[in-house]
Parts: structure tokens; C-alpha cells; sequence
């Protein structure tokens, strides 16, 4: 695990400190947007699986579900957990194991969430896992995004100064991965950090996802849901269903 790039990076502050930014409105929008597509009902148990800091995770709990956000860095949960927000509980899992089987009435996976890891088996293991996490007649719903756009709108380089901390950012593709070397300078000292995913297209999701026992029900290209436009569609959302449901 020490080797994997996730591992160190998102448990560092610089992580927090370089995407302090995001746009919470966007976010709650979203999430308003999934619940009333998806129809979700009061008192529905929703995991959402590499919650981060829990910005989703606390939104849907304020929305009176009972919700779970899990994530692999304990820094992140640590500030996840000093919400005073009800109904909602945070825990250290890695998402490539399924966590309560059985258990949720949906799972989330948000904001390029998926795709860490260099073994593509590692990737089906996490749909597993989340086809073992939902009840019968459940979904997932997973945050994605469009490769083809990125890929063609990459910005190799681009420098940043956030709180007195410089990042340099160097983004590639290799033909299979996007990959973002972080350079971090702070009180003259240089850190290094990457990032890297998979550079899944919809049919990737599709192939992935008959693996694991899951269908693709919906597909949409942004936070509206909008339809999806591989050449135009910034995000790739789909939602899947266990297949034996469908």
C-alpha cells in the first residue's frame, strides 16, 4: 500500500490545501440533482465510498439520509468527523473491499473517485465490492471523468501559489493514464506528489462493470445531467444497478 501514489498523497495537507477551492454550490447541486432523479426517500442509507472530507457525505445527511462516507486517508476523515452534522458516520476503509454487504440503498462515488489503481483487477475488485455493499433494487452511481475531453484539452503545465505554498503542476497521458506530477515548495523545501487515473472511457465502464455484476441504467455528461457528449460532456456519471435486477 506505502507504494500506491493515493496513499501518500491524499493524507498530506497540501492535498487540502491545493483543492481548498472547490466549488461547494456545484456539489450540493449535483447531489440535489441525483436525489430527485434517483427519488431518494427519507431515511435511505447511502454510502458514500472515498468521501474525502465529506463535503457529499454531509450534504445528504442534512437531506435526512442516513449516510455513511468512507475514505482511505485518515486525515481526510479526521476533518470529516469534526462536522456536528446528525445521521451521518465517517471510517478509514479502502474501497477495494466491500464494506457491509448488503447494507445501502445507493452508493456513491464522486468527483474522480475511481481509476487509482495500476492493476485493472484492482479496479473491477472495487465494482465488486460495491455490488456486495447494495441491497436488492439498489444503485451506484459514480462520478467520472470524460477522458477523451481531458485528454484533448490537457494543460501540460500550470503553477499556482496557495497560502504562501508554490505547486507546480505537470500533467501527461501515456496512452492508458492521466498523470499529474505535483511539485510542492514550502519554507524551501520541495516535495513531490502524483496523481493517476485511468483514463476509462464509457465503454471501458460498461466492460468493467458486466464484470462485476452491475449494468449501466443512465448516463449523463455533467452535474445538471445533462446527456453525455463524449467530444463535449465534462463529466462521465453513470448510473449502474445489480444486473439480476434489470
Amino acid at each position: 500500500m506505502d507504494k500506491d501514489w493515493f496513499v501518500n498523497w491524499f493524507n498530506t495537507s497540501y492535498y487540502h490545501t491545493l483543492y481548498q477551492h472547490r466549488d461547494e454550490a456545484e456539489a450540493c447541486r449535483f447531489i440535489d440533482n441525483l436525489c430527485e432523479h434517483l427519488k431518494i426517500k427519507q431515511g435511505a442509507k447511502i454510502l458514500d465510498l472515498a468521501c474525502g472530507k465529506g463535503r457529499h457525505s454531509i450534504h445528504l445527511a442534512k437531506k435526512g439520509f442516513q449516510t455513511t462516507g468512507v475514505d482511505l486517508a485518515p486525515e481526510s476523515i479526521l476533518k470529516a468527523k469534526a462536522s456536528s452534522v446528525s445521521n451521518v458516520t465517517f471510517e478509514v476503509h479502502d474501497m477495494r473491499m466491500a464494506f457491509k454487504e448488503n447494507e445501502f440503498d445507493f452508493v456513491f462515488n464522486l468527483f474522480t473517485s475511481f481509476g487509482y489503481f495500476k492493476n485493472q483487477l484492482e479496479n473491477i475488485e472495487v465494482l465488486k465490492g460495491i455490488a456486495i455493499n447494495l441491497k436488492e433494487n439498489a444503485c451506484f452511481v459514480i462520478d467520472f471523468l470524460n477522458a477523451e475531453k481531458v485528454i484533448k484539452n490537457l494543460v501540460a503545465t500550470e503553477n499556482k501559489t496557495i497560502d504562501g505554498i508554490d505547486f507546480e503542476l505537470k500533467r501527461t497521458f501515456d496512452g492508458v493514464n492521466i498523470t499529474k506530477d505535483i511539485i510542492v515548495k514550502d519554507n524551501n523545501q520541495t516535495y513531490n506528489y502524483q496523481e493517476n487515473v485511468s483514463a476509462f472511457s464509457l465503454a471501458n465502464m460498461q466492460e468493467m462493470a458486466t464484470k462485476s455484476g452491475l449494468q449501466i441504467s443512465d448516463t449523463f455528461g455533467d452535474y445538471d445531467l445533462n446527456p453525455f457528449n463524449v467530444n463535449s460532456s465534462d463529466r462521465l456519471i453513470l448510473v449502474m444497478m445489480l444486473k439480476f435486477n434489470q
